[in-house]
Protein backbone atom coordinates (compact mmCIF):
# COMPACT_ATOMS: atom_id res chain seq x y z
CA UNK A 1 0.00 0.00 0.00
CA UNK A 2 2.47 2.68 1.01
CA UNK A 3 4.52 1.85 -2.34
CA UNK A 4 0.89 2.15 -4.30
CA UNK A 5 0.50 5.47 -2.52
CA UNK A 6 3.71 6.79 -3.68
CA UNK A 7 3.31 5.77 -6.90
CA UNK A 8 -0.05 7.95 -7.18
CA UNK A 9 1.21 10.68 -5.50
CA UNK A 10 4.72 10.62 -8.22
CA UNK A 11 2.08 10.55 -10.73
CA UNK A 12 -0.01 13.29 -9.95
CA UNK A 13 2.87 15.13 -9.17
CA UNK A 14 4.63 14.81 -12.63
CA UNK A 15 0.51 15.30 -13.81
CA UNK A 16 0.89 18.98 -12.43
CA UNK A 17 4.08 19.48 -13.85
CA UNK A 18 3.12 18.84 -17.00
CA UNK A 19 0.28 21.07 -16.59
CA UNK A 20 2.49 23.68 -15.63
CA UNK A 21 4.71 23.53 -18.20
CA UNK A 22 1.50 23.72 -20.94
CA UNK A 23 -0.12 26.61 -19.04
CA UNK A 24 3.01 28.43 -19.45
CA UNK A 25 3.70 27.70 -22.42
CA UNK A 26 0.21 28.77 -23.41
CA UNK A 27 0.96 32.02 -22.01
CA UNK A 28 4.33 32.69 -23.62
CA UNK A 29 2.85 32.18 -27.44
CA UNK A 30 -0.72 34.51 -25.50
CA UNK A 31 2.00 37.26 -24.74
CA UNK A 32 4.40 36.91 -27.87
CA UNK A 33 1.49 36.65 -30.26
CA UNK A 34 1.97 39.22 -33.25
CA UNK A 35 -1.22 40.60 -32.40
CA UNK A 36 -3.15 42.67 -29.74
CA UNK A 37 -5.79 40.15 -27.60
CA UNK A 38 -8.03 41.36 -24.97
CA UNK A 39 -11.99 40.71 -23.67
CA UNK A 40 -14.31 43.27 -22.96
CA UNK A 41 -17.94 43.73 -21.41
CA UNK A 42 -19.83 44.31 -24.31
CA UNK A 43 -22.35 46.82 -22.41
CA UNK A 44 -20.14 48.80 -20.66
CA UNK A 45 -17.12 48.48 -23.02
CA UNK A 46 -14.39 47.84 -20.83
CA UNK A 47 -11.58 45.61 -21.25
CA UNK A 48 -11.29 43.00 -18.74
CA UNK A 49 -8.13 41.45 -19.80
CA UNK A 50 -5.13 41.77 -22.46
CA UNK A 51 -2.08 39.86 -23.30
CA UNK A 52 1.16 41.40 -23.43
CA UNK A 53 1.35 42.56 -26.60
CA UNK A 54 -1.47 45.09 -26.15
CA UNK A 55 0.04 46.49 -23.16
CA UNK A 56 3.42 47.04 -24.80
CA UNK A 57 1.92 48.16 -28.01
CA UNK A 58 -0.65 50.89 -26.18
CA UNK A 59 1.47 51.99 -23.53
CA UNK A 60 -0.80 50.97 -20.49
CA UNK A 61 -0.40 49.01 -17.89
CA UNK A 62 -2.88 46.16 -17.38
CA UNK A 63 -3.85 47.88 -14.10
CA UNK A 64 -4.42 50.83 -16.08
CA UNK A 65 -6.32 49.69 -18.56
CA UNK A 66 -8.48 48.11 -16.33
CA UNK A 67 -9.28 51.19 -14.41
CA UNK A 68 -10.32 53.33 -17.68
CA UNK A 69 -13.09 51.12 -18.16
CA UNK A 70 -14.72 52.69 -21.21
CA UNK A 71 -12.47 55.59 -21.51
CA UNK A 72 -9.61 53.45 -22.42
CA UNK A 73 -10.82 53.11 -26.05
CA UNK A 74 -11.93 56.83 -25.77
CA UNK A 75 -8.27 57.87 -25.36
CA UNK A 76 -6.67 55.23 -27.91
CA UNK A 77 -9.31 55.17 -30.99
CA UNK A 78 -9.26 57.85 -33.07
CA UNK A 79 -12.53 60.35 -32.81
CA UNK A 80 -13.65 59.62 -36.34
CA UNK A 81 -13.46 55.68 -36.01
CA UNK A 82 -15.28 55.35 -32.21
CA UNK A 83 -18.69 54.77 -34.31
CA UNK A 84 -16.60 51.18 -35.08
CA UNK A 85 -16.68 50.91 -31.37
CA UNK A 86 -20.30 51.67 -31.05
CA UNK A 87 -21.42 49.64 -33.98
CA UNK A 88 -19.56 46.53 -32.99
CA UNK A 89 -21.24 46.92 -29.22
CA UNK A 90 -24.93 46.93 -31.37
CA UNK A 91 -23.54 43.49 -33.77
CA UNK A 92 -23.30 41.79 -30.59
CA UNK A 93 -26.58 42.66 -28.98
CA UNK A 94 -28.33 41.90 -32.24
CA UNK A 95 -26.18 38.60 -31.75
CA UNK A 96 -24.06 39.36 -35.01
CA UNK A 97 -21.53 36.10 -34.47
CA UNK A 98 -18.54 38.02 -35.49
CA UNK A 99 -17.49 42.38 -36.37
CA UNK A 100 -14.80 43.12 -38.20
CA UNK A 101 -13.48 46.60 -39.10
CA UNK A 102 -10.51 48.75 -39.49
CA UNK A 103 -9.66 51.37 -37.25
CA UNK A 104 -7.10 53.95 -36.08
CA UNK A 105 -5.38 53.72 -32.69
CA UNK A 106 -2.46 55.87 -31.08
CA UNK A 107 0.64 54.91 -28.42
CA UNK A 108 -0.29 56.74 -25.10
CA UNK A 109 0.78 60.04 -25.78
CA UNK A 110 1.65 59.85 -29.05
CA UNK A 111 0.39 62.21 -31.79
CA UNK A 112 1.02 59.38 -34.52
CA UNK A 113 -2.10 57.27 -35.19
CA UNK A 114 -1.82 53.76 -36.60
CA UNK A 115 -4.48 51.64 -38.33
CA UNK A 116 -5.52 48.24 -37.33
CA UNK A 117 -7.65 45.59 -38.23
CA UNK A 118 -9.88 44.57 -35.25
CA UNK A 119 -12.16 41.12 -35.34
CA UNK A 120 -14.16 40.50 -32.26
CA UNK A 121 -16.63 37.74 -31.24
CA UNK A 122 -18.82 36.70 -28.48
CA UNK A 123 -17.16 34.67 -25.25
CA UNK A 124 -19.45 34.67 -22.51
CA UNK A 125 -23.17 34.76 -22.16
CA UNK A 126 -25.98 35.26 -19.62
CA UNK A 127 -28.92 33.32 -18.97
CA UNK A 128 -30.82 34.80 -21.76
CA UNK A 129 -28.38 34.20 -24.51
CA UNK A 130 -27.81 37.67 -24.47
CA UNK A 131 -23.57 38.12 -24.77
CA UNK A 132 -21.15 39.14 -21.84
CA UNK A 133 -18.12 39.52 -23.24
CA UNK A 134 -16.35 39.21 -26.39
CA UNK A 135 -12.62 38.60 -27.20
CA UNK A 136 -10.97 40.79 -29.89
CA UNK A 137 -8.01 40.97 -31.19
CA UNK A 138 -6.06 44.23 -33.07
CA UNK A 139 -3.75 43.41 -35.97
CA UNK A 140 -1.21 46.49 -36.69
CA UNK A 141 -1.96 46.93 -40.03
CA UNK A 142 1.10 49.14 -41.13
CA UNK A 143 2.73 46.02 -40.00
CA UNK A 144 1.56 44.19 -43.45
CA UNK A 145 4.00 45.22 -45.69
CA UNK A 146 5.74 42.77 -47.11
CA UNK A 147 3.12 41.53 -49.63
CA UNK A 148 2.15 44.80 -50.91
CA UNK A 149 0.62 43.15 -54.03
CA UNK A 150 -1.38 40.72 -52.20
CA UNK A 151 -2.43 43.62 -50.08
CA UNK A 152 -4.17 45.59 -52.87
CA UNK A 153 -5.90 42.77 -54.52
CA UNK A 154 -7.64 41.58 -51.03
CA UNK A 155 -8.90 44.96 -50.44
CA UNK A 156 -10.08 45.54 -54.07
CA UNK A 157 -11.69 41.44 -53.79
CA UNK A 158 -12.55 42.31 -49.69
CA UNK A 159 -14.64 45.71 -51.31
CA UNK A 160 -16.02 43.69 -54.25
CA UNK A 161 -17.96 41.46 -52.01
CA UNK A 162 -19.17 43.89 -49.78
CA UNK A 163 -20.66 46.03 -52.27
CA UNK A 164 -22.40 43.22 -53.69
CA UNK A 165 -23.72 42.75 -50.52
CA UNK A 166 -25.01 46.03 -50.32
CA UNK A 167 -26.59 45.88 -53.79
CA UNK A 168 -28.37 42.72 -52.86
CA UNK A 169 -30.33 44.20 -50.09
CA UNK A 170 -32.21 46.07 -52.50
CA UNK A 171 -35.07 45.54 -54.66
CA UNK A 172 -35.02 45.70 -58.34
CA UNK A 173 -36.67 49.13 -58.63
CA UNK A 174 -34.55 50.39 -55.48
CA UNK A 175 -31.42 49.07 -57.94
CA UNK A 176 -32.48 51.49 -60.93
CA UNK A 177 -33.48 54.41 -58.27
CA UNK A 178 -30.36 53.55 -57.17
CA UNK A 179 -28.58 54.14 -60.33
CA UNK A 180 -30.53 56.53 -61.38
CA UNK A 181 -29.63 58.80 -58.58
CA UNK A 182 -25.69 57.92 -58.52
CA UNK A 183 -25.49 59.24 -62.29
CA UNK A 184 -26.97 62.82 -60.70
CA UNK A 185 -30.94 62.60 -61.76
CA UNK A 186 -33.06 64.10 -59.49
CA UNK A 187 -36.43 62.78 -58.43
CA UNK A 188 -38.70 64.55 -60.48
CA UNK A 189 -36.52 63.14 -63.24
CA UNK A 190 -36.45 60.28 -62.34
CA UNK A 191 -40.38 59.65 -61.49
CA UNK A 192 -41.17 60.93 -65.50
CA UNK A 193 -38.25 58.18 -66.16
CA UNK A 194 -40.00 55.28 -64.07
CA UNK A 195 -43.41 56.72 -64.61
CA UNK A 196 -43.55 57.18 -60.68
CA UNK A 197 -45.17 59.53 -58.66
CA UNK A 198 -42.08 61.93 -56.72
CA UNK A 199 -43.28 60.93 -53.82
CA UNK A 200 -42.92 57.17 -54.36
CA UNK A 201 -39.39 57.75 -55.34
CA UNK A 202 -38.29 60.04 -52.34
CA UNK A 203 -39.63 56.67 -50.36
CA UNK A 204 -37.62 54.35 -52.56
CA UNK A 205 -34.52 56.74 -51.77
CA UNK A 206 -35.23 56.79 -48.37
CA UNK A 207 -35.22 53.21 -48.06
CA UNK A 208 -31.82 52.76 -49.62
CA UNK A 209 -30.21 55.15 -47.55
CA UNK A 210 -31.57 53.39 -44.74
CA UNK A 211 -30.88 49.77 -46.41
CA UNK A 212 -26.63 51.15 -47.47
CA UNK A 213 -26.40 53.13 -44.32
CA UNK A 214 -25.71 56.31 -46.13
CA UNK A 215 -27.22 59.67 -44.70
CA UNK A 216 -27.11 61.59 -47.98
CA UNK A 217 -26.98 62.26 -51.44
CA UNK A 218 -23.64 62.33 -51.67
CA UNK A 219 -22.47 59.46 -49.35
CA UNK A 220 -25.01 57.33 -51.93
CA UNK A 221 -22.95 58.86 -54.46
CA UNK A 222 -19.22 57.86 -53.55
CA UNK A 223 -20.58 53.97 -52.44
CA UNK A 224 -22.14 53.97 -56.21
CA UNK A 225 -18.50 54.82 -57.17
CA UNK A 226 -17.39 52.06 -55.06
CA UNK A 227 -19.64 49.71 -56.73
CA UNK A 228 -18.65 51.11 -59.98
CA UNK A 229 -21.73 52.13 -61.12
CA UNK A 230 -21.44 55.80 -60.65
Amino acid sequence: MGTDNRDSQDALISENQQLRRRLEHLEAIIDKVPAMLYTSNNSRKAVNWCNRKLTETLGYSMDEILSLEGDFFRQIVHPEDASVMANSQRSFREKKPMYGGVLRVRRRDSPDWFWVVGLGIPFTFDKQGNVVDVICVFLDFTNATDTGEQISEALREVLRRANEDALNKLTPREKDIFMMAAAGSNNKEIAERLNLSRYTVETHRKNIRLKLKVRNTPELVALAKHIGVG
